[in-house]
């Protein structure tokens, strides 16, 4: 632990000019690009990594980490706006969100988006400051059948999204996992269902997948649906209530439990290497869904869905510095992104740095902080504009999305092959949607795929066909437990509500 004059320095260092002014301009960059479907602050990082080289290691640092912040709050105004997320961790936020803009409520869904946000990634950031350490040491304890057992939990916690046909909900995860399998064997190496089409060996771009889905499909509909009347995308009533316009501090309180339950759940997936925004986002959501008195409000424009995803998801920036901070371990593209940053400047992150580079640690920690604040100001700001933007004629605002989208992608997966994978997932999410499978269950079964198969692949390797071994993993008996209590628990409820109608 370093000494307080160093703790100090550092929380000193980050509020300098020059760096409060990085931090400024990365936030907005990164709303600014996390707004735009398909490109997102992991994307605006790359890039932007390069032109670090010559500031100081915190000015530079902190820009980046502006840029990830912004591109946090940033992804879910389109989400709100036109159901379209700008990064694929948004789209829970789209299941409730769109459905209260809709309402003529846009301001008040992105300002519980901007709060939740906020929220959650500052709760992740206090974690990350006391206790980054004994949380890395159990992150690095979950081993693949620790992880087995979570992922099994989260498939049971997010069977609550399957709506009342268990058949459907099947349906729509086995599609999920098949189209999570395209690309290559993670064990033995060998290429599955590319059909020759060797730009698959990676496997189906998420990007594509993602925004195919949710932003494409909606888009199409909504242009279909024009009949040669020139609407507003989103209707803004005159002389609308404050209460339509602002989120009360009641609302935002009454929901207090809902981002703290999403906090905990990014921040424990954040610190764990591989997982993602995108399942703590839906697991959160499935999670408070499930704890609410009134699970039917959610999909119709619950401020409690909002804030369950957005707490989740921005939480776990903060947690995945939790290992690349400690032990060198990035927790997901964009710590790996910094972690090259670090090395740029010849720091190398790992059990050492907090010893050597204490006051840069602490530094980073502040700007972290300040970024926070920044985001709330900036979003504060940008939301009132964007929602102006969205109230321009239905034509123009859908074809631009439209464009966004397409541009997005191509930048995101390399060429015009991501936007043939975008378009075929719009046409597969309409069929499902006209037979009434979930499209929200499918895109979680494609997020969660690789990792359930990399950890159950490891795990049988481990108990060498002997079951017993798994007496050996308490910890993942636990969570396995859990995973079948929740199934069971579920399907009661299921049952019971389906006596009821």
């Amino acid at each position: 632990m370093p000494e307080l004059s160093v703790i100090l320095a550092g929380f000193g260092d980050a509020l300098a000019p020059i760096n409060l002014l990085f931090i400024l301009f990365g936030v907005a960059l990164g709303q600014f690009v996390g707004a735009v479907p398909g490109i997102g602050p992991v994307m605006a990082t790359a890039i932007a990594i390069p032109f670090t080289f010559g500031m100081d290691p915190l000015t530079g640092i902190a820009f980046l980490v502006g840029v990830n912040k912004g591109g946090l709050v940033g992804g879910a105004i389109p989400a709100v706006l036109l159901n379209t997320p700008g990064t694929p961790d948004a789209a829970a936020t789209a299941l409730d969100g769109y459905p209260l803009a809709k309402q003529g409520k846009p301001l008040k869904a992105t300002k519980m988006a901007l709060f939740s946000s906020i929220t959650g990634d500052t709760f992740s950031d206090i974690v990350l400051i006391t206790v980054s350490a004994p949380m890395a040491i159990l992150a690095l304890r979950m081993g693949p059948v620790e992880v087995l057992g979570l992922m099994l939990l989260a498939f049971a916690v997010i069977a609550g999204l399957m709506g009342q046909s268990l058949v459907k909900g099947v349906v729509a995860i086995a599609l999920g996992l098949m189209a999570a399998m395209v690309g290559t064997d993670p064990e033995h190496g060998s290429p599955r269902l590319i059909f020759g089409n060797y730009e698959l060996y990676d496997g189906l771009p998420l990007a594509s997948v993602a925004i195919g889905m949710l932003a494409i499909s909606e888009l199409l509909k909504r242009l279909s649906e024009t009949r040669g009347t020139v609407r507003p995308a989103i209707t803004l009533p005159r002389n609308q209530p404050r209460a339509d316009r602002s989120v009360s501090w009641a609302e935002y309180w009454g929901c207090r439990f809902t981002m703290l339950r999403g906090a905990v759940i990014g921040t424990i997936l954040g610190a764990l290497p591989g997982i993602g925004s995108t399942a703590a986002a839906f697991m959160s959501y499935a999670s408070a869904r499930q704890a609410s008195k009134e699970p039917e409000s959610f999909g119709k424009g619950s401020l409690h869905g909002i804030a369950a995803s957005e707490s989740a998801n921005s939480s776990v920036m903060g947690a995945n510095m939790i290992p690349m901070l400690t032990l060198g371990i990035p927790g997901s593209v964009s710590a790996a992104l910094i972690i090259s940053a670090f090395m740029i400047h010849g720091i190398q992150p790992g059990p050492f740095l907090f010893s050597q580079q204490g006051q840069l640690v602490y530094g980073l920690f502040g700007a972290m902080i300040i970024a926070n604040l920044i985001n709330l100001w900036v979003g504060q700001l940008g939301l009132r504009f964007w929602v102006r933007v969205v109230s321009a004629p239905e034509p123009f605002i859908f074809a631009s999305a439209l464009l966004m989208c397409f541009v997005g992608v191509a930048l995101a997966s390399g060429g015009l092959f991501g936007i043939g994978v975008m378009l075929v997932f719009a046409l597969l999410a309409y069929v499902m949607s006209a037979f009434g499978i979930s499209v929200v269950v499918f895109i979680i079964a494609f997020f969660l795929g690789p990792r359930l198969e990399i950890s159950l692949s490891q795990t049988l390797a481990l108990l060498n066909g002997q079951p017993q071994k798994l007496l050996d993993y308490p910890f993942a008996l636990v969570l396995m437990a859990l995973a079948l209590v929740t199934a069971v628990a579920l399907a009661r409820r299921r049952d019971t509500e389906s006596e009821t109608r």
